[in-house]
């Protein structure tokens, strides 16, 4: 048996050469420790070299050995190291009112079963490791901000008012989503692209019962299908060659107790929807490469522009996943269906529109919305928020006047394309447009003028003065 660099001498260590072969190398080690302590497998001491006695200034007359640890120091964690048999190479171990700077390693027999553990303390002062505290300092803020900007990203970026509207549909819509808010059922939003889905799902999760969870957003389309499925589940350690030895969460554990918003479901492939319909059943998710099941709440919002009842019909999407995600159904409206609102959308939006430091602000004229109103608009208010941005970037001056907008609307666009060739040929444009949209908006109001005056976004006394100039009896 060993014995220390001083005249304490050590105990048996009931024969495990582990011990010994630990105690033995004490010698080499006692220069750079300042005490040291051994425990059995029923982390009992079963030696304490002096210099550690002093540091815990205990009696002399008191004999700590075949005391468990905690009774004689606390807070010791070489407990920990012998049931896990994982070292803690540096740690801060308080002591009555000072610090410690320890080392615990666990020590095993030739088979591997641990039957003990060593520590050291390398300093009775912390200011020691000064340098490394302020790293560690350094690296922890750090990481708080990114966890404060991800958790910032993970929550809702819009409200129900960030949909710009005051149309009769777009009142039904803004009624129907606050009321769907307070369900907690999985919706479905269905409208063209460009037409604010995304939005909604955001005002749904902000003013529901989830409103202080996280809001985790996929676009399905946007992601290769030999990647979704660890997207959505996650992937255990060494799943597959070259995959990390972390667990990577999936995208339902992360939107776990708020909402998981499908862009694009339509898209999902026939092999992740089985799967994915599963986890909507059971409420449970596996990840890949993993036989641990673990429980999710989430709720499930999925929008697409997509006919899903066609792709069910062709056999391209699950109709037992429709079901699930169709609970509530939202249907936004194109903006063809709603021009009356085209005039607060395009002040809205031209506030949004970068503009030199010396302008105050765009300013559209009448006849260029009346121009705006007279267009199918295919892609919606995306394709609006286009058209303003290139006349913006067009104009001369603040003033987006009909000849801009003439000029910025996309190729092929009726009645006005040719428009901006000859100032005779766009005031005839212009007022030929400005008739038909009187008379379109007369008609889908049944002839009220109040309504038709709202539909086009001008007072009542201006839509009197139009049907006046345009000799249109109504």
């Amino acid at each position: 048996m060993a014995r220390p660099p001083t005249d304490e001498r050590w105990p048996a260590a009931n024969g495990l050469a582990s011990i010994e072969e630990a105690v033995g190398a004490f010698s080499l080690l006692r220069d750079f420790f300042e005490g040291a302590i051994i425990v059995d497998a029923q982390t009992r001491i079963t030696w304490m070299d002096a210099r550690y006695r002093e540091l815990l200034k205990l009696n002399p007359g008191f004999d700590p050995i075949g005391l468990a640890v905690e009774d004689v120091i606390p807070h010791s964690l070489l407990r920990r190291v012998v049931e896990t048999g994982r070292p803690i190479l540096l740690d801060i171990m308080k002591f009555d009112d000072r610090q410690f700077v320890v080392c615990r390693i666990p020590l095993k027999d030739a088979a591997g079963a641990v039957e003990g553990a060593i520590g050291f303390v390398f300093y009775d002062n912390v200011d020691y490791l000064a340098p490394i505290l302020d790293k560690f300092e350094t690296l922890h803020k750090q990481l708080t901000r990114a966890q404060a900007a991800l958790t910032r990203e993970r929550q809702t970026k819009y409200s129900l008012s960030s949909f710009v509207g005051q149309s009769a549909v777009v009142r039904d819509l803004k009624a129907m989503v606050r009321r769907f808010a307070l369900r907690d059922g999985a919706a479905l939003i269905l409208g063209e692209t460009g037409t604010g889905k995304e939005l909604l799902a955001h005002a749904i999760h902000q003013q529901s019962d989830r409103a202080d969870g996280p809001f985790v957003a996929v676009n399905i389309a946007a992601v290769p299908e030999a990647l979704l499925e660890a997207e959505f589940f996650g992937v255990a350690p060494g799943a597959f060659t070259g995959a990390d030895r972390k667990p990577r969460k999936g995208k339902f554990e992360l939107a776990h107790g708020g909402t998981l918003f499908l862009d694009e479901i339509g898209d999902m492939p026939a092999a992740i929807q089985a799967k994915f319909l599963r986890v909507l059943q059971e409420g449970e998710v596996e990840a890949l490469g993993s036989n641990t099941v673990k429980k999710v709440d989430v709720r499930i919002i999925a929008a697409t522009s997509q006919d899903l009842e066609a792709k069910i019909a062709d056999k391209s999407f699950r109709a037992d996943l429709y079901y699930r995600i169709a609970v509530l159904t939202v249907h936004v409206p194109p903006l063809r269906e709603r021009r009356e609102d085209i005039a607060m959308l395009c002040e809205v939006l031209l506030e949004q529109t970068m503009r030199a430091a010396d302008e105050r602000g765009w300013v559209i004229a009448p006849e260029a919305i009346v121009l705006l109103q007279a267009h199918a608009w295919p892609g919606n208010v995306r394709e609006l928020r286009n058209v303003l941005e290139r006349a913006a970037a067009l104009a001369p001056s603040e003033v987006l006047d009909a000849a801009v907008i003439s000029r910025a609307m996309p190729p092929g666009s009726t009645r006005h394309s040719g428009a901006v060739r000859d100032g005779k040929v766009l005031a005839h444009t212009i007022a030929d447009t400005e008739r038909q949209a009187i008379i379109d908006a007369l008609a889908a109001t049944g002839g009220q003028k109040s309504a038709a005056a709202l539909r086009l976004g001008v007072s009542r006394s201006q839509f009197y003065e139009k049907l006046k100039r345009h000799n249109i009896d109504a």
